[in-house]
């Protein structure tokens, strides 16, 4: 069987001060399944595959790691660049202290 092409999701450009960035408007959460993270990872992997750009994560979500493995691992397998992608993340306001944040 062969393999389903990606998709070509649109962008929406967000000027800032040095250049335009290009964020595609549909992205892939990646709340886990508790039970599972490697899941996680291989579901992350497969959506790059599949076209996906734009990922969403939070520390309370507990995905962080599982993200970061996957887009490493699809980076070195030359299915992406850090350019082509773009990565939303949350803070907990009670979380937000200086020393509660990680540089």
């Amino acid at each position: 069987m062969a393999a389903a092409a990606a998709i070509e999701i649109p962008t929406k450009v967000l000027p800032n001060s040095t250049c335009e960035l290009r964020v595609p408007v549909i992205g892939m959460g990646s709340a886990p399944d508790f039970t599972c993270k490697k899941d996680t990872k291989e579901a992350i992997i497969e959506a790059i595959k599949q076209g996906y750009r734009h990922f969403d994560t939070a520390a309370a979500y507990g995905s962080e790691t599982a993200l970061g493995e996957a887009l490493k691992e699809a980076r070195d397998l030359g299915l992406v660049t850090r350019e082509d992608l773009f990565v939303t993340s949350k803070l907990w306001v009670t979380e937000n202290h200086p020393h509660l944040v990680v540089p």
